[in-house]
């Protein structure tokens, strides 16, 4: 994390800024704004429109169902934005046609010092946005949500919590699952046996060789079952492959290195 910034800005532009009240005002992220370690910005996107009407769509052009947000006024958010900033902008917009949110993308944005995500809503945003006012579009997933308010919620987050500070244990974001390209592995807490489920007992043997070896066994095994297709991507060591060999073993597969599929 010392690649990171000390501090980083958010600028949400959005037709709906109290959607964001209720979250940036509890836990995590309102201690971090608390402490000055993140801002959080939310804009009208409305307050850029002209006319009594505050009109910020219109039909699209070649007919279809929906209305699509309007170039202009979010061009001219982002004029004011630039003009009141003495940081470089990363201009994002959420789009289900942009980039898929990985923790390997938080970590880039997380370097930045000022993030400006622009909300998609309705049909979608006049493409003359995406091709001459943003730097990234970004997706968080292969579904369909009435509009960005949601997305801007996960991207603020995962990369916030990356912000030396924002987290109480600064070595936390260094455990999470999807850091070091696997899942996390499983934990326990009290009490040590409910209802007849007890806690593995490697855990209770004050052996921290054991106990590390045995979490990354675990995290490889969640991985392999529930997403092989991110050990085909991560590099795996010799002692790595030795564990998914005695993965492979214990349910009964056939033993020998693991060789992730390079084409998935």
């Amino acid at each position: 994390m010392k690649d990171f910034p000390s501090r980083i800005e958010f600028v949400i532009l959005t037709l709906f800024p109290r959607y964001f009240d209720s979250p940036f005002s509890e836990s995590i992220l309102s201690k971090a704004q608390a402490k000055g370690i993140i801002q959080v910005k939310v804009v009208d996107i409305r307050d850029f429109t002209e006319g009594k009407h505050r009109v910020a769509d219109d039909y699209p052009f070649g007919g279809g169902e929906g209305m699509v947000l309007k170039v202009e006024p979010i061009a001219r958010a982002l004029e004011q934005i630039r003009r009141d900033s003495s940081d470089p902008l990363q201009v994002i917009l959420l789009s289900p046609q942009g980039q898929l949110f990985t923790q390997e993308r938080a970590r880039e944005l997380a370097r930045e010092k000022k993030l400006v995500i622009i909300c998609g809503h309705y049909e979608g945003v006049d493409e003359r946005v995406a091709e001459h006012f943003t730097d990234q579009e970004i997706s968080i997933g292969d579904y369909i949500l009435s509009g960005g308010e949601a997305a801007a919620l996960v991207l603020v987050e995962a990369v916030a919590r990356l912000t030396p500070g924002v987290l109480g244990n600064p070595l936390s974001p260094d455990h999470d699952s999807l850091e070091g390209g696997v899942l996390k592995h499983p934990v326990y807490t009290r009490p040590a046996d409910y209802a007849g489920f007890p806690v593995p007992p490697v855990l209770f043997s004050g052996d921290h060789r054991k106990i590390e070896e045995w979490q990354r066994k675990e995290a490889l095994r969640r991985t392999r079952e529930r997403r092989p297709d991110l050990l085909a991507r991560v590099n795996l060591s010799e002692s790595d492959q030795e564990l998914l060999a005695e993965i492979e073993a214990e349910e009964g597969e056939k033993g020998g290195k693991y060789e992730p599929d390079s084409e998935n």
